[in-house]
């Protein structure tokens, strides 16, 4: 396979609005030792991609500090987490069987080498990501799907929305049987816990709202309650006996409002914080029913694994809202920020 020596691709210059993204020519990666050359044939959209491209997360010692997803971000950064594509060149000591395979990219940077190693970088934050012709990756990060009869764009919806809501899943400890809440449920990891909690085989409450109730009940949702009325009492009304875990990237005052509708050794699961990282609750909910309040980022390399054994099974199917050419990921960021969506959106170099 043919690669050129220079490639397209969407990077940013600095934190700030769309207008940060260009679109330019750059030389194409050569992979390193252990190290594979994916051709990109379709990356998905996460709000990390623009909480990364403002500087919205944060530093331990400055809440408010202009930050990528773990820390200062090396400028400039080509953004993109999530890539289907296939392998077209190998660095030293990756398996030459790999090339023409088609391929997940598991975006995660990871502290350690095992099963259970915690990330610590994402792809697109911390070393460049996908919004680009080409991309390298770790070759045991690079994960062979050929045989799947997923799009290319659903398949490049799957790494950070679907490993955030199996991360969840798995470190909430999710059983067949139980109940499960799940919060800001149109969002992309909203829909992937839906998703995947259903092909668990949970029974799932979900809040929504307005036109997107719909859509969520279509993706899974057993009971879908409406954020603009009472929550607590629609939940209630929902499961009565109460809920075994709930999957939370809304967080704010929801985390308070939830944990009293836990049940005995209940696990709240928290990995996003659209309304608001500052939290109050009684902890007495907390200790006397032997509940967890859980942090979760992203996946380990086993929640990973088991991703793309789903995937490889078509056992979950994204929903793709829109499709952009690369060009247009600036309007594409926009579309996304908008939240009119249900749904990934997806850039088609």
């Amino acid at each position: 396979m043919g690669v050129s020596q220079t490639m397209r691709a969407v990077r940013i210059t600095g934190h700030g609005g769309p207008e940060v993204l260009e679109v330019t020519d750059v030389a194409t990666p050569v992979p390193r030792a252990r190290e594979v050359l994916v051709r990109v044939d379709a990356v998905a959209l996460n709000n990390t991609d623009l909480w990364t491209r403002e500087g919205a997360y944060g530093r331990p010692e400055d809440p408010r500090a202009l930050s990528g997803w773990r820390g200062p971000l090396d400028f400039p950064r080509i953004q993109g987490a999530d890539v289907a594509g296939r392998v077209v060149a190998v660095g030293p000591g990756a398996d030459e069987a790999m090339v023409g395979r088609r391929v997940v990219v598991d975006p995660a940077l990871y502290d350690g080498e095992g099963p259970d190693a915690n990330p610590v970088g994402l792809m697109g934050s911390e070393r460049d990501g996908g919004y680009a012709e080409y991309v390298t990756a770790p070759a045991g990060q690079v994960h062979d799907v050929t045989g799947s009869a997923l799009t290319d764009d659903q398949l490049a919806a799957l790494p950070t929305a679907y490993g955030t809501a199996l991360g969840m899943i798995e470190r909430g400890r999710l059983q067949e049987g139980e109940t499960v809440l799940v919060s800001g449920a149109s969002g992309g990891v909203g829909v992937a816990a839906v998703q995947l909690a259903r092909a668990r085989g949970a029974r799932v409450v979900a809040i929504s709202s307005g036109s997107k109730i719909d859509a969520v009940r279509e993706a899974g949702a057993h009971a879908v309650v409406d954020r603009a009325q009472d929550v607590v009492e629609q939940v209630c009304d929902a499961a009565p006996e109460g809920v075994d875990v709930g999957l939370d990237v809304v967080a704010g005052d929801l985390v308070g409002a939830g944990l009293p509708l836990l049940r005995e050794g209940g696990r709240w699961v928290v990995a996003g914080a659209l309304g608001g990282y500052e939290v109050a609750f009684d902890v007495r909910r907390l200790y006397l029913h032997n509940a967890q309040v859980i942090g979760s980022a992203m996946h380990t390399p086993a929640h990973f694994a088991l991703l793309m054994d789903l995937a490889r099974d078509a056992a979950v199917r994204p929903l793709v809202a829109a499709t952009y050419p690369l060009d247009q990921a600036a309007q594409a960021q926009e579309e996304l920020a908008r939240r009119r969506h249900v749904g990934k959106i997806v850039l088609i170099p």
